[in-house]
């Protein structure tokens, strides 16, 4: 029996996307699995890049969000935060439109009331359009976030980016962006965390999540946790370190006294292949888990209360017209 029990149906997964090849394109799955048919060939292990690639397709057909309901109910949890990345200035085979892909997400917002929350991505690189959808989605779509993704060619202090963050400040949301390696599709040029730092100090009242904290640049994440009082953690790919210990990951930040400062995530359905949302919760709240020597109160902050404050200072009003 889990410890943590009372908390569990209570647990938000702040870090999740549609399970669809819409939504993920193919080049940046065939970078993945070229990472994973490299590395299991180096142990001697014989595998078909293209029988990954076919595992992968059949898990990712999930376009309104089914099965991961049921994977939340199983599990425990009760409501996941979909980002929704823009891939689509950086990689040319993305099969929606960033606008296309919005209203996909409404889509499973309107099936599925109350159990998800939406962060809309849009890449600054375009413009004033992309601007424009950004307000659309905070005002009358229901989103309640910004997803960056660095990798696809540009810092998250870019001034690019500062009307979004401009906007996230207006309307009270938080931006929640990658960090650390991902498919060889794209860059990793952007993808320290202290590359964050100058729109944290220019954005003192929006406050940043940096994504996948358990797996890369950890003492880097915990110091801007713990000196910018705006920037926040998730830890969002822990599952790659269950084998190894996810004690030593996730524990690693838990120890750190920023335990107001990490979120819960999955990153589904990235992990689809290795298990299921309810084996990978089980490995968080286990009775001498990572939150073990924590309060109640403190894993009740990991588990849902710390990413909870963050989205209810929301707030869905109309802001100045984008110029």
């Amino acid at each position: 029996m889990d410890a943590l029990t009372p908390e569990r149906s209570n647990i938000i997964d702040a870090h999740c996307h549609i399970a669809s090849m819409d939504i993920i394109p193919r080049s940046f799955i065939d970078g993945a699995i070229s990472n994973v048919v490299t590395a299991m060939t180096a142990q001697g292990l014989r595998v078909s890049a293209s029988k990954l690639a076919k595992m992968y397709e059949e898990k990712m057909n999930d376009p309104l969000c089914d099965e991961l309901v049921v994977e939340m109910e199983r599990a425990g949890i009760a409501k996941s935060v979909l980002l929704a990345a823009d891939f689509s200035f950086a990689l040319k085979d993305c099969r929606l439109t960033v606008e296309e892909s919005f209203a996909r997400h409404r889509a499973v917002l309107a099936k599925h009331p109350g159990k998800f929350e939406v962060f809309g991505g849009v890449d600054p690189r375009w413009g004033k359009d992309g601007l424009a959808l950004f307000e659309k989605s905070l005002v009358d779509f229901g989103f309640c976030g910004f997803k960056v993704y660095p990798p696809c060619g540009f810092s998250p202090s870019d001034p690019s980016l500062f009307p979004f963050y401009e906007l996230c400040a207006a309307h009270r949301v938080p931006v929640l962006l990658h960090i650390g390696p991902t498919s060889p599709a794209l860059s990793f040029e952007t993808s320290n965390p202290f590359l964050v730092d100058g729109a944290a100090r220019n954005f003192p009242s929006v406050n940043f999540i940096l994504a996948h904290a358990p797996i890369s640049f950890r003492e880097e994440c915990v110091m801007l946790c713990g000196y910018r009082p705006n920037v926040y953690l998730d830890v969002s790919g822990y599952q790659s370190s269950i084998r190894d210990g996810v004690d030593r990951a996730v524990g690693h930040l838990t120890s750190r006294g920023i335990d107001h400062k990490i979120i819960f995530g999955t990153d589904w359905p990235v992990f689809r292949l290795q298990s299921h949302q309810k084996m990978f919760v089980d490995a968080i709240v286990a009775e001498r888990g990572p939150l073990s020597e924590l309060s109640d109160t403190a894993r009740a902050g990991v588990l849902h209360a710390n990413i909870e404050r963050l989205l209810q200072s929301h707030v869905p009003v109309a802001s100045a017209a984008v110029q």
